[in-house]
């Protein structure tokens, strides 16, 4: 095991670390010599672990995508048989017709899955431990051995939740949100026995691996920055992830808790959430509970676990938008701060997913109030994305197109969630298509594309090619079209009343209505699962046959591309570089290109270029005295008008 020792400066006002030779490398990045094993399977480098949460992700969003496809095809074509299905999943498809019980439960994994085990640990653990360490300028995480444990629960409660697939009963099938009774009586279906119970097991484990994590991630961003790096001078996607560890470190632990209680109710004869429960007629004994505490208990890590998902896609967006615009990210304090209250006001409005429980209208009002508030500053995020391209040299990766669709899925799916937080409109859309359209497109796709912008992002730093553009670009389009074409029509066929997680509807009129569409979003789903077979062509593809990448192949400011290309046990090969300013000065008049590294000192620029504000919104006022050049023409261009823009609508003076 591999000890990197770090020591603390209070003097500095932030982590600093100790000369070179205490975090066990000289000057040359020297390592002790690694076997198969240590290396690509019990490792304890941070970047072969985030190749490992990366490619786990990407088997588990492969194996969630294949059982939508079976979930939709039962409701695009409800009445045809496919006599293949039988051969897939044996009895669970008998006579080419997926069984109603096996419906729920594809259902149920597919959400838990998506949720959970891709867009948690696949978004989070691959990013958060890929440019942690390397942003903030430290050899490796704060204990590389509780990272190393952190990773290979996830794989087994991976393990445990994908087994519960071949289990006799069949999966979990209450919902991915897994309400009682369903989940807490093993005889009210088939799939609450045995396949339930490893549901639980599988997400204690998880729940583990997600503490450890945020800790480790939390204790390094405070602990181990390297000197210069204050607070104000982390990028924004450290922000995210810090945030986002915190937001685990407290809301996990809640769903610990209902789901031992849970555990005790299915196993040892109480009454948490059970009472007056009849069965095939027969009273159950047990009295006392009440399921509405669950709900309580879930949505308090589960509205929490909305923005776990989102912030490090939003934070990924940041860094992407503002490397290929040229442009400082506009109103970076304000960035943080929208993160700060988003987490903050992210623990307050759980109410909103329970309106329907018959809540006091007091509080519901309360939990509406504050479910509108929470929109504030994520549209401050929105303005500052787009105040951010305004003008902006844009290069058009596949990276910046990821991003760019992040910022439209955020703003369609985040206005879709004004309708649902209030409660007098809610209580008729609830459970309908509308609520499946609003969290696919504001939670999943959206988090997708950040998580799919940040490969193609830093691609190059995890295995040092470049991905195929061509194939990039393709992926992106079919992608995004795909998307939109299957969750759009749903907030139609919500506002018509149609219920999500229906094994059918040729048995209802006014449902049956809406077949052709049911249909259509099949086929478009189809697509959708085609294009990721392109991403994933690519990825394997570039990982051998890929163009070799340079060191710093975006022109990026951010320490990770200061590293070299190759894999390096401890990331720079002598000492770590020291900050002298923040993430985002791009296009800098005076200044010989159109980025500046974080490593770089005032001292060695030209004297044009020296002593700018940085870290401050900029001005139009201050923007327009800058030398008019090329480089700096969209910045002040943007700058210019987003001041009059204010001082039209009454926040500045003039």
């Amino acid at each position: 095991m591999s000890t990197i020792a770090h020591s603390h400066d209070p003097s500095n006002g932030h982590g600093s670390h100790a000369h070179d030779p205490a975090h066990g490398h000289d000057s040359h990045g020297h390592h002790h010599k690694e076997t198969f094993i240590t290396k690509y399977i019990f490792s304890q480098d941070h970047k072969m672990i985030a190749k490992q949460y990366l490619l786990s992700g990407m088997l588990m969003a492969l194996i969630a995508a294949g059982l939508s496809l079976l979930f939709r095809l039962q409701l695009g074509w409800p009445d045809r048989t496919f006599p293949w299905l039988e051969s897939i999943i044996g009895e669970w498809g008998k006579g080419g017709r997926l069984d109603p019980n096996f419906y729920l439960a594809l259902v149920t994994l597919h959400g838990t899955l998506m949720v959970f085990f891709v867009l948690t640990a696949g978004l989070s653990g691959t990013f958060s431990n890929l440019l942690i360490p390397y942003q903030v300028g430290a050899r490796d995480m704060a204990s590389p051995f509780i990272n190393m444990l952190s990773y290979w629960l996830f794989f087994l409660s991976s393990v445990i939740m994908l087994a519960s697939l071949f289990v006799e009963s069949g999966p979990a099938s209450a919902g991915w949100t897994i309400y009682p009774p369903l989940s807490a009586l093993p005889q009210a279906v088939p799939g609450s026995g045995l396949g339930m119970t490893l549901w639980l097991i599988s997400m204690v484990l998880f729940i583990a691996s997600a503490l450890m994590g945020a800790l480790n991630y939390i204790t390094t961003i405070l602990n181990m920055r390297t000197p210069g790096m204050k607070m104000t001078r982390m990028p924004l996607t450290i922000w995210s992830f810090f945030c986002t560890a915190i937001l685990g470190v407290l809301s996990f632990p809640v769903l610990l808790s209902a789901a031992v209680l849970l555990v005790f109710d299915r196993s040892f004869g109480t009454s948490f959430y059970l009472s007056e429960i009849y069965i095939a007629g027969e009273a159950l004994t047990r009295t006392g509970g009440s399921p509405i505490l669950f709900q309580h208990l879930f949505w308090f890590l589960g509205h929490p676990e909305v923005y776990i998902v989102l912030m490090p896609a939003l934070g990924l967006t940041s860094e992407i938008i503002a490397t290929n615009a040229r442009k400082p990210i506009f109103g970076y304090r304000a960035m943080v701060g929208s993160l700060l209250g988003i987490s903050f006001l992210s623990f307050i409005v759980w109410g909103h997913h329970m309106f329907i429980t018959g809540m006091n209208p007091f509080l519901g009002n309360v939990f509406m109030i504050l479910t509108l508030v929470i929109a504030v500053p994520s549209a401050v995020k929105v303005f500052n994305y787009l105040a951010t391209l305004w003008r902006g040299n844009i290069r058009f990766t596949p990276a910046m197109m990821f991003a760019i669709g992040v910022v439209s899925l955020f703003i369609s799916g985040g206005l879709t969630g004004i309708y649902l937080g209030n409660a007098a409109l809610d209580i008729n859309l609830h459970d309908t298509y509308f609520v499946v359209a609003h969290f696919h497109i504001v939670m999943g796709s959206a988090s997708m594309f950040g998580m799919l912008a940040g490969v193609y992002h830093w691609y190059p730093k995890m295995y040092g090619r470049m991905m195929d553009e061509k194939l990039g670009y393709l992926h992106f389009w079919l992608t995004f079209a795909s998307v939109y074409l299957v969750f759009f029509p749903m907030h139609f066929m919500g506002l018509d009343g149609v219920p999500r997680r229906y094994y059918q509807f040729t048995g209802f009129e006014f449902m049956s209505e809406w077949m052709d569409m049911n249909r259509f979003i099949s086929v478009s789903a189809i697509m959708a699962t085609a294009a990721q077979l392109i991403f994933f062509y690519n990825f394997f593809r570039s990982i051998r046959h890929g163009k070799v990448a340079p060191q710093n192949p975006w022109n990026a400011n951010t320490l990770e591309w200061t590293t070299p290309v190759e894999r390096l046990h401890g990331n720079w090969p002598g000492e770590i570089p020291h900050v002298h300013r923040w993430p985002y000065d791009y296009s800098r008049p005076g200044a010989p290109q159109d980025f500046i590294l974080q490593t770089v000192p005032d001292e060695e620029l030209p004297l044009a270029a020296r002593g700018r504000p940085t870290n401050e919104a900029l001005s139009g006022a201050a923007v327009t005295e800058r030398v008019n050049t090329p480089s700096a023409q969209p910045v002040a261009s943007s700058s210019v008008f987003i001041a009059r823009l204010l001082h039209l609508i009454g926040l500045r003076r003039a």
